[in-house]
């Protein structure tokens, strides 16, 4: 009997994934484990493997197809198996199998792109039908339109929308020239009299998340926000030294992760969230970094910092802002957080105010290390390198002392930095 594959659930806040390209086709031969086809998920583009050998039977999604967790892609039986067609996964059964992260060995974070057409099958992938857009294909099927008739103008010969839609206006009256005509109006969504040339751009699955995300975050936390002034002058010293004895030694934001983490471990509640009318308390600290990716923000996760070295701390950073900008980061590296870290100091900005992660109850939001003037001990005005920490919280967990003390024992620990390599 065929065994269905259905889009698998590859992070723990995935809801639905988008076909991005087969990597197999109809009477091909696999093998458990190997890839079957792209995914583009909330966080990243995955490749998914084979649960089972056989042979394909069936590919039921198309490029571009943006289906729900559980829903059936394709089917995988013995070598002359009938395929059951898509009536047959109209309401799929989402499988127990499917709410746990799959194996994933690659991954990238890309834009959408559709796979290029194989002309042995008409769309490349067995089904004998032509290659359209799943909106080309609903507006075809209302109007009663059929595809195979039309000419596509889209990727590979893909109908797309506008082809549907010109199939379906009137040829046009053969006309006497006009001597003189003026230009005919440009679309509104093409170009605007005022602002000039409109151009629409499609989200991402990652940005349309990102989006999703905050605005969450902005609707349900009552955050309040605390900032605190920090003399870096001893982690600047620090650094120093450090530079001469290793070739990459740890940033200021490195220490400033090591500082949340150990302060984590004092203060569970805002290693929690608020989640369902009550609060989670977490045994790991897991302390998210967030890295500007391409055309969106990403949040890798470094595990368990509270009992990583500094220099430890450090190689996963750099690691993780690497994967993240060449898109090999997996979906596991973005998951798990316990609390966010944002830093824009290398921009310049001296402070800012970050939206919380939800459901984390808290992030920190950190500035450039500068010098600028301060009153010392003895009331005199010295040029010290301080550095703005802004802690936004959510009020329905932590409360503002929480939030104070929490950002007293951060700061506490980057003013006396030794103590970030000795505990």
């Amino acid at each position: 009997m065929a065994t269905d594959v259905t889009m698998p659930r590859l992070s723990d806040s995935m809801e639905q994934g988008t076909v991005l390209k087969w990597l197999v086709e109809v009477g091909d031969e696999v093998k458990r484990g190997a890839p079957l086809v792209e995914i583009e998920t909330d966080k990243a583009n995955m490749d998914y493997e084979a649960d089972a050998d056989g042979v394909v039977i069936e590919i039921l999604a198309e490029v571009g197809e943006t289906l729900p967790i559980g829903a059936v892609m394709a089917r995988i039986g013995a070598r002359g198996e009938a395929p059951r067609g898509r009536s047959a996964a109209a309401n799929p059964q989402l499988a127990d199998a499917a709410a746990e992260p799959a194996r994933l060995p690659t991954a990238t974070v890309a834009p959408l792109r559709p796979a290029a057409a194989k002309p042995s099958s008409g769309n490349g992938y067995g089904h004998g039908r032509p290659a359209a857009s799943p909106l080309a294909r609903r507006i075809a099927a209302e109007l009663g339109l059929d595809l195979s008739a039309l000419k596509g103008t889209g990727p590979n010969g893909r109908i797309v929308r506008k082809d549907v839609e010109a199939a379906t206006q009137p040829a046009p009256a053969a006309a006497a020239p006009a001597p003189v005509a003026e230009p005919a109006p440009v679309a509104a969504a093409e170009t605007d009299g005022i602002k000039g040339t409109v151009e629409l751009v499609e989200l991402t699955r990652l940005q349309q998340t990102v989006v999703r995300r905050m605005a969450q975050s902005k609707a349900t936390a009552p955050d309040f926000q605390l900032s605190v002034d920090i003399d870096m002058s001893a982690c600047v010293a620090l650094r120093t030294s450090l530079k001469e004895l290793v070739d990459s030694a740890p940033t200021y934001n490195d220490m400033v992760v090591k500082a949340v983490a150990l302060a984590l471990r004092e203060f569970p509640r805002v290693n929690g969230a608020f989640v369902d009318g009550r609060w989670e308390l977490y045994s790991r600290v897991n302390v998210g970094v967030a890295v500007a990716g391409s055309d969106a923000l990403v949040v890798p996760t470094v595990f368990d910092a509270d009992q990583k070295s500094l220099g430890a701390i450090a190689r996963d950073a750099r690691q993780l802002a690497a994967k993240v900008r060449d898109g090999s980061v997996t979906p596991p590296e973005l998951s798990g957080g316990t609390f966010t870290v944002s830093n824009l100091g290398m921009y310049g900005i001296d402070s800012f105010v970050a939206v919380i992660n939800p459901p984390q109850a808290a992030i920190l939001a950190v500035g450039a290390v500068a010098k600028r003037a301060v009153v010392d001990g003895d009331g005199r005005i010295v040029a010290r390198d301080t550095m703005t920490a802004t802690l936004a919280c959510d009020h329905r967990i932590l409360y503002g002392a929480d939030g104070a003390e929490f950002l007293a024992r951060v700061r506490a620990l980057l003013e006396k930095p030794l103590a970030l390599s000795s505990l």
